[in-house]
C-alpha cells in the first residue's frame, strides 16, 4: 500500500463520509482547511485515467471533486429540525448526524478553529460589513468587471509577493489552469511536471487535460515534494514544474529552504519555468524563515487563495510577469471568470490580508505546541498507537492518525464536544486500501487555539481517548445485546 493510493482512496471515502459529517477535521479537518479549514483525503469519482508517471509507467487516475476548501468540514449545514427541504421529506440518518455535529461544534466554548463555513449567513454578512470600512473606502463606487476594489486587491497582492502584476480569479482552480496553459504556450511544451497528490491531479476532474489539453508527469510518488535529483532525472521533457506549497494531501509538508532552491534550480537547468501552487503560501514563511516575496520570487508565477488561511469569502490571485498576467486576464474572460461585480469577495480578501496574514506566524508557532501536547496526551492516556504528522508541523495544519474506525472516532469527537463543550477534533476518515481500524484527521490551529495552554491540550487529548474507549465499549455491548436477543 503506497502513500499515494492511501491518500487517493481517503478522498473517495471522505466524500462519502461527508454526507454524515463534517476537511480537515480538526478543521476536521479541512477537511481542512483551506483555516477553517478552508478548507482543503482524496475524493474520487470512480473514473480511472492513465497518466504518464515520468518514468514511462502508467497510473490509475482519480478525478476529485471540490468541497468548499475541498474539505468536508466546510459544509454549510444548519442544525435544525428533521424535516427536509424537498416536499417535507424527513432528513436521512446521515443528515441528522451531520446536523448533530455542527450543532455540537457551534455550542463549544473551546475549539482549535472556528471555520467561517460554520457561520450562519447573517453572521458572515455582519462580519464583512463590520470589517470592510477598515480596509477600503466604502464611499467608492462598486467594482465593474475587475476595477475598483478588485484592482486594489490585485495591486496589494502583487506588492506582497514581489511581482509586477496580479490578476483576481473567482476560483483557484481557474487561476491555476490559466497559468499552466499560458506557460505551455510560451514554452512550447504542453507537459507539466507536478506531484500526483497536487490539487490539479486530485481535485479538478482531469481539467488540465480535458480543458487545456495539457499532460502531466511525476518526478516522484513519495509523500513529499520532489528532490532536485528527481527533477533532473525525470525521463521526459516538461515545460513547467508546478510545486504545491505546502503539499496538503501529504500532510501539509514542505521541503527545507535549501531543498526548495535546489529543486527550482534543477527545473531551470532543464529550461523549464516554475509555478507555485501557493493556495496556502501565506503560512509558509515561518518554516522557510523568509519573507513572502523572497519565497514567491523563486518562481516564475504564483497562485494564492483568499478563502483558505485568510478566511475570505472566495477567490484567488495569479501573480507573475506583467505580460503573463495580461494574457491570463484574456483567458480568464474565455474561461467565464470575467465577473460583473466581485466586491464582497475582494473586500473579504483585503480584510484577510489585514487581519489574518499577520497572525499566521503565531498560529504556526502554537501549532507546534498543540501537536507536541497531543502526542504527549495520547502517550500518557495509553493510546495503543498514534501518529502526529509532520512532527513538528510545517504550518498551522497537520494530520493526526489513530488505530480506530472513523465511526468510533467521530462519535467520540461529537460526544466530547456535546458533554464538555470542548472540540478537539472534527472529522475522521479512514484511508483505503489500508488495514481496517485506521483513521486520520486534519487539525487546524487558528485564533481560538491561542487560548489553549499546553495543559489544556494534554488534558483534552487524554479525555478524547477515554471517550473513544467508552464508544468502543458501548458498541461491544450493543453487539452483545443484539446477539443474545437474536
Amino acid at each position: 500500500m503506497t502513500a499515494i493510493r492511501v491518500a487517493r482512496e481517503h478522498r473517495r471515502m471522505e466524500r462519502m463520509s461527508e454526507r454524515d459529517g463534517n476537511h480537515t477535521t480538526g478543521t476536521g479537518q479541512e477537511p481542512a482547511h483551506d483555516c477553517g479549514d478552508e478548507h482543503d483525503g482524496v475524493h474520487g469519482d470512480g473514473h480511472g485515467t492513465e497518466r504518464g508517471d515520468g518514468r514511462g509507467g502508467k497510473r490509475d487516475g482519480v478525478h476529485g471533486t471540490e468541497r468548499g476548501d475541498e474539505r468536508g468540514e466546510e459544509h454549510r449545514d444548519e442544525p435544525g429540525d428533521e424535516r427536509g427541504h424537498e416536499g417535507g421529506a424527513r432528513l436521512s440518518p446521515e443528515d441528522r448526524r451531520r446536523h448533530r455535529r455542527l450543532a455540537a461544534w457551534r455550542a463549544c466554548e473551546r475549539v482549535l478553529t472556528r471555520p467561517a463555513m460554520d457561520q450562519r449567513l447573517g453572521e458572515r454578512l455582519a462580519a464583512l460589513a463590520a470589517d470592510a470600512g477598515a480596509v477600503y473606502d466604502l464611499e467608492e463606487r462598486t467594482d465593474l468587471y475587475g476595477d475598483g476594489v478588485v484592482a486594489e486587491l490585485e495591486r496589494r497582492v502583487a506588492a506582497l509577493l514581489g511581482f509586477p502584476a496580479a490578476a483576481f480569479f473567482p476560483t483557484g482552480t481557474m487561476a491555476q489552469q490559466v497559468a499552466l496553459r499560458c506557460w505551455a504556450g510560451r514554452t512550447g511544451e504542453r507537459t507539466v511536471a507536478l506531484h500526483p497528490l497536487a490539487h490539479p491531479e486530485v481535485h479538478e476532474r482531469d481539467a488540465l487535460t480535458a480543458v487545456s489539453g495539457l499532460r502531466t508527469v511525476h518526478a516522484t510518488n513519495g509523500p513529499r515534494l520532489p528532490t532536485a535529483e528527481e527533477v533532473q532525472d525525470l525521463a521526459e521533457p516538461f515545460g513547467t514544474l508546478m510545486l504545491e506549497l505546502p503539499l496538503r494531501d501529504a500532510g501539509f509538508v514542505l521541503p527545507t529552504w535549501d531543498e526548495l532552491v535546489a529543486v527550482v534550480e534543477a527545473a531551470r537547468e532543464r529550461d523549464a519555468v516554475v509555478h507555485f501552487d501557493g493556495a496556502r503560501l501565506w503560512e509558509c514563511a515561518s518554516h522557510f524563515g523568509r519573507p513572502l516575496a523572497e519565497i514567491a520570487g523563486l518562481a516564475d508565477s504564483v497562485y494564492v487563495s483568499f478563502y483558505k488561511s485568510l478566511n475570505g469569502l472566495s477567490g484567488a490571485a495569479l501573480a507573475g510577469p506583467r505580460e503573463l498576467v495580461e494574457e491570463a486576464r484574456t483567458w480568464r474572460h474565455r474561461y467565464g471568470g470575467q465577473i460583473f461585480q466581485q466586491y464582497p469577495a475582494a473586500l473579504s480578501a483585503l480584510a484577510g490580508l489585514e487581519r489574518e496574514l499577520p497572525r499566521l506566524p503565531g498560529y504556526v508557532a502554537h501549532a507546534r505546541m498543540v501537536a507536541a501536547e497531543l502526542a504527549a496526551g495520547f502517550a500518557a492516556s495509553g493510546a495503543p498507537w498514534f501518529r502526529v504528522h509532520p512532527e513538528p508541523p510545517h504550518t498551522h495544519q497537520f494530520q493526526v492518525w489513530l488505530p480506530y474506525n472513523p465511526e468510533v472516532l467521530n462519535e467520540a469527537a461529537v460526544r466530547q464536544a456535546e458533554e464538555t463543550k470542548v472540540a478537539l477534533f472534527r472529522v475522521w476518515t479512514s484511508p483505503l486500501p489500508a488495514p481496517e481500524g485506521l483513521a486520520f484527521t486534519e487539525v487546524t490551529v487558528a485564533e481560538p487555539a491561542l487560548e489553549w495552554t499546553a495543559e489544556d491540550v494534554h488534558a483534552a487529548a487524554g479525555e478524547f481517548v477515554r471517550y473513544v474507549e467508552r464508544v468502543e465499549r458501548d458498541r461491544r455491548n450493543e453487539k452483545e445485546e443484539a446477539r443474545t436477543a437474536g
